[in-house]
């Protein structure tokens, strides 16, 4: 009980210290007054809305686009996404500056603070004529009545004062500052990935209560709710880019697939709904920040001793269920006219990850690339969640991870189960 009433007033006094912050920083926001807007900014706004894929998370399956309702899982309960079309129940009557404000700040045109799934770390940096010609933009699409759902977040999460709370250890609104130190494409590449683009909302390394170490922080963690792990992107053994070639690189970000790698699972949908729409210039300089990331390696566990049973019933496995595709010796195979089809996984960095958590979901949920306009029909791997069973899964996992030169560990069945358990479907 005392450490509950200690935690209680910890809490409020960082709500209170959170609530004059909040207070200094409408100060700086302006008046209500009225923006002009034009068609240009509009078709400026479309493309801004497509590269922070405004859509993945404001359209739920079947629902009607940006009207929101998508369930989006936290460790802390699920939060449903807000309708951010022009209808009453979106953003009807709402201004710029009420719209700025909700990015810049995280707060609503009612005052209310938005919950963290709202990327504010990463919204604070969007300039203010780039949220206007996305205002623009929003408020002339076509309105779609749908009322805001509930989060479902366990208390005290959803409270008004824990967002505070969360403000005060965590947020600190701001802008972009281009460093001087580095050139135009660097500074606009850092601007779309720490910003508009928000690669830190999946790909930071978060704390038990959510919390990141800010808009740059890219050392990797795992995605609540899905099963899935957004590796590091400073450790090229995970997901850095630094010693890819540019073009490479460029490829990937554009068409989801590049000289054997291929994006699967939440960044197949990151490709299809933002990165492959961007302009050259914009795509060029995304490629310049990530490939300009410093380096850091993520700790692995020391290799356990191998199970050989489990290693003679994953090569058996593998045998019967992967290697049409992937080769024998997982060398990936070629079509008839000559392009990549199914990736090698000799060297496949999904399958060597520190996490084996990847690798399994791709095995049970099948692994399929983003249909891009450079890469439209790309090949696709079915679901063997329904063919093999823990014991199987842990057993084909730990012969790739063991097998074509790898040495990245084991994996038993607690960990596959584990794996499941996490994931929660929706």
């Amino acid at each position: 009980m005392r450490r509950l009433l200690i935690g209680l007033v910890l809490l409020a006094a960082l709500a209170v210290a959170a609530g004059f912050a909040l207070l200094a920083w409408q100060r700086h926001l302006g008046d209500d007054t009225p923006r002009s807007t034009t068609s240009a900014d509009a078709r400026r706004g479309a493309y801004l809305a497509a590269v922070g894929n405004c859509a993945g998370c404001h359209t739920a399956r079947g629902g009607a686009r940006l009207a929101g309702g998508r369930p989006i899982p936290t460790p802390f309960g699920t939060v449903f996404s807000p309708n951010l079309t022009p209808d009453a129940t979106g953003l009807a009557g709402w201004s710029a500056n009420d719209f700025w404000r909700a990015l810049h700040l995280g707060i609503s045109r009612d005052g209310r603070l938005l919950v963290p799934a709202h990327p504010i770390t990463n919204t604070t940096l969007v300039s203010r004529e780039d949220a206007d010609a996305l205002h623009a933009w929003l408020q002339a699409q076509p309105a779609m009545a749908a009322p805001r759902r509930a989060h479902e977040l366990r208390w005290p999460y959803g409270t008004q004062l824990a967002q505070a709370a969360w403000r005060a250890l965590y947020f600190r609104p701001g802008t972009f500052r281009p460093d001087p130190a580095r050139g135009d494409a660097w500074n606009r590449g850092a601007y779309l990935s720490q910003g508009l683009a928000h690669c830190s909302a999946c790909h930071a390394g978060r704390d038990a209560l959510g919390g990141d170490a800010g808009a740059a922080d890219f050392r990797g963690g795992r995605l609540a709710g899905l099963g899935w792990v957004a590796p590091s992107l400073h450790d090229p053994a995970e997901a850095g880019v630094q010693r890819w070639p540019a073009e490479a690189l460029m490829r990937w970000l554009r068409d989801g697939h590049a000289d054997g790698h291929a994006a699967l699972g939440p960044m197949a949908e990151v490709v299809l709904g933002s990165t492959s729409a961007l302009n050259d210039a914009d795509l060029a300089a995304m490629a310049t920040y990530l490939h300009a990331l410093p380096e850091q390696a993520v700790p692995r566990a020391e290799p356990t001793e191998p199970d050989l049973r489990r290693r003679e019933q994953g090569a058996a496995l593998y045998r019967d269920h992967c290697a049409a595709c992937h080769g024998e010796r997982g060398e990936g195979r070629r079509d008839a006219s000559g392009a990549l089809a199914y990736p090698p996984l000799a060297g496949s960095r999904i399958v060597t990850q520190a996490s084996a958590a990847n690798l399994i979901r791709v095995i049970e949920r099948g692994g399929f690339g983003p249909a891009t306009p450079g890469h439209p029909r790309p090949y696709g791997m079915p679901p063997f969640a329904g063919v093999l069973g823990a014991e199987e899964l842990a057993a084909l996992a730990s012969h790739l991870r063991q097998s074509f030169g790898h040495q990245a560990g084991d994996v038993d069945a607690v960990e596959v189960v584990r794996l499941r358990t996490a994931a929660t479907v929706h």
